[in-house]
């Protein structure tokens, strides 16, 4: 069972920048799919950025340009630069891992973090 655990939450003000932080368990999920999430109003949740395990990655119009995720394989870790912050930013953010390579357009992501909140004020 792989468990993931976010951390690097926090307060900032508007236009500030944060980065978050997920680090796996297991090394043999170091190349999948990997995701960052938020809630989202009149969603269950907003796929905010993703990276395949070859370093392609994706993002939600809505932090295009201002989020860069990124992932280092050799520490197991995932990381989200959020750069530009807004008070609509404010959320508990959650990473989560697909257990296949790529990162398609629908994926079930089997493993999830307990998640981190980062607040924006304005």
């Amino acid at each position: 069972q792989v468990q993931l655990v976010e951390s690097g939450g926090g307060s900032v003000q508007a236009g500030g920048s944060l980065r978050i932080s997920c680090d796996a368990s297991e090394y043999a999920y170091s190349s999948v799919c990997k995701a960052w999430f938020r809630p989202a109003p009149g969603k269950e949740r907003e796929r905010v950025a993703t990276i395949d395990g070859a370093g392609g990655t994706s993002y939600a119009d809505s932090v295009k340009g201002r989020f860069t995720i990124s992932r280092d394989n050799g520490k197991n870790s995932l990381y989200l630069q959020m750069s530009s912050l807004k008070p609509d930013d404010t959320a508990m953010y959650y990473c989560a891992a697909a257990v296949i390579f790529d990162c398609p357009p629908r994926v079930d992501f089997t493993f999830w973090g307990q998640g981190t909140q980062v607040t924006v004020s304005s």
